[in-house]
């Protein structure tokens, strides 16, 4: 069936395409609280400090105010989208009913790379916590990074409820150790002395100042912007939840409610994690601002070595709770491009027992590895985790920032479109919200580029969105799929023209 007026071609599965392919139904609002919460929570324990480094103690302040609001403008947004177009797809989904397939694929394909890199980035992270409590030779980390990933996609592919159980527990495990860590820090915390400790050597660049009470802004409204892609590390991929909307018992009411309940939650504890980690005697935001595990340097501070063993597990707990979550984030999203067509179709085929996309996430999980070990070889290992996670941090949020400008668009134009389909829920900040959405976004984009650090990832992505872009033009767009998300879309267009 041809679609001239875009470009592409339909096919008509039968039915068999489809059993081969089904997703189960389990998620009520607290397993899509847990859900996003829970792939956000790592960016609280680690990466959200390398921040101090550009803006000192007030720019991060500042730049996460900003950033939170571009994550509420988008999270409302998305709030409304999702019960409306209640598919798998989610990003990819909506641009395609607002943009047309191409428009689909382009955000698709950016929170790919999103999805695909963030769970990169955060077994770093958690290799770097793992080195550092065991003692362990850096040398070895590739080794753990498999043995993690193999663990955590075990637990995804056996089953739905067995994976919203394990993000549950470990989500609010996760949040009592932060609350656990507020409380112990509040009464040892010395604010001016310590996390006010940075000031502008002559290069331009931070340097300690050994008594602190420093400027809140020493790198002015500059390094306020220049903190921005720091910042979006308290917030990332809180925007995964719509991908569990085909595994929802009631997506309609409970998608709305689950992603403003984990955006309310991340907002207050991004607020506590800034305030008090930097301000402990001995940690400081000079520190911190090049610390791999700034949540533990914390505990250590109010605890001591003696218990590092003990204090390191408890400050993993985040990390694998994101680690977890993402890994089912990406193999939904890989399981929906591929089910409409836009991927090899082999890649949505679904667990004959327990109706999970597992070829998806083990897919996704390869790349991923493959990306880090190509990292890893051409800086060699003497670069160390911290450069390797800072890489692929980048490449992530560079991936995140276009997805969430093509989801704000994608809001704009439904908006105006489809100003009558169903929406069980509307956005308070509508069209505004999602403008300043855009421009958040945007401005981010444009300071991540200066980060010398940019460079060597987005030559990735480039490469990455260079072959899928073919592969799309040359194959895909000539063998997508009536998949539940094109046969929406294809059916409002009409409706649409008919108006």
């Amino acid at each position: 069936m041809e679609n001239s007026s875009s470009g592409v071609s339909y096919k008509k599965p039968d039915a068999s395409y489809f059993d081969k392919r089904v997703l189960s139904r389990y998620a009520g609002v607290w397993s899509l609280w847990a859900l996003g919460v829970g792939a956000v929570i790592s960016g609280h324990f680690s990466g959200w400090n390398f921040g101090f480094a550009t803006g000192g103690w007030g720019g991060m302040l500042v730049a996460g105010i900003i950033i939170a609001i571009m994550y509420l403008g988008l999270t409302f947004s998305i709030a409304e989208m999702s019960p409306a177009l209640p598919h798998t797809g989610a990003a990819y989904s909506f641009a395609r009913t607002a943009m047309g397939p191409w428009g689909g694929f382009i955000t698709g394909l950016c929170e790919n790379v999103e999805y695909v890199l963030t769970p990169a980035v955060i077994v770093t992270f958690i290799t770097a916590y793992v080195n550092s409590i065991l003692g362990l030779d850096p040398a070895y980390s590739p080794l753990l990074w498999i043995v993690f990933y193999i663990i955590f996609l075990a637990l995804n592919v056996f089953g739905l409820e067995l994976s919203f159980k394990v993000t549950l527990v470990i989500t609010v495990v996760s949040l009592a150790v932060l609350v656990f860590f507020w409380v112990s820090a509040i009464p040892n915390m010395d604010f001016s002395r310590w996390a006010l400790n940075i000031g502008v050597g002559p290069d331009g660049a931070a340097v300690e100042l050994p008594e602190g009470n420093g400027s809140w802004f020493p790198f002015g409204i500059s390094g306020v912007l220049a903190t921005l892609p720091f910042a979006v590390w308290l917030f990332l991929a809180i925007e995964q939840l719509p991908l569990a909307a085909e595994e929802s018992v009631d997506p309609k009411r409970d998608m709305p409610k689950g992603i403003i309940l984990g955006m309310i939650t991340l907002m207050l504890s991004a607020f506590m994690i800034v305030l008090l980690n930097p301000s402990l005697p001995g940690v400081g935001a000079f520190h911190l601002s090049s610390a791999l595990e700034p949540l533990l340097d914390g505990f250590k501070a109010v605890y001591g070595d003696s218990g590092v063993v003990v204090l390191g597990l408890v400050a993993l707990t985040g990390l694998i709770a994101s680690f977890h979550t993402i890994l089912y984030a990406q193999g939904r999203q890989i399981y929906s491009l591929s089910r409409a067509g836009y991927f090899p179709t082999a890649l949505s085929i679904t667990h004959p027992v327990y109706k999970t996309p597992y070829v998806a996430m083990i897919t996704g999980a390869l790349v991923g590895l493959a990306v880090m070990l190509v990292i890893w070889f051409s800086l060699g290992a003497e670069a160390g985790g911290g450069v390797i996670g800072s890489v692929l941090l980048n490449m992530a949020v560079f991936g995140a920032m276009f997805s969430y400008i093509m989801q704000a668009i994608s809001f704009i134009i439904l908006r105006k479109k489809l100003p009558d389909i169903e929406r069980p829920f509307r956005s308070p900040l509508g069209i505004p919200g999602a403008v300043l959405t855009v421009i958040i976004a945007v401005v981010t984009l444009l300071y991540q580029i200066q980060d010398p650090n940019f460079t060597k990832g987005v030559l990735w992505v480039v490469l990455w969105f260079a072959i899928a872009i073919a592969y799309f033009a040359f194959v895909g767009r000539h063998r997508l799929i009536l998949s539940p998300e094109e046969e929406f879309a294809m059916e409002h267009k009409r409706a649409a023209s008919l108006d």
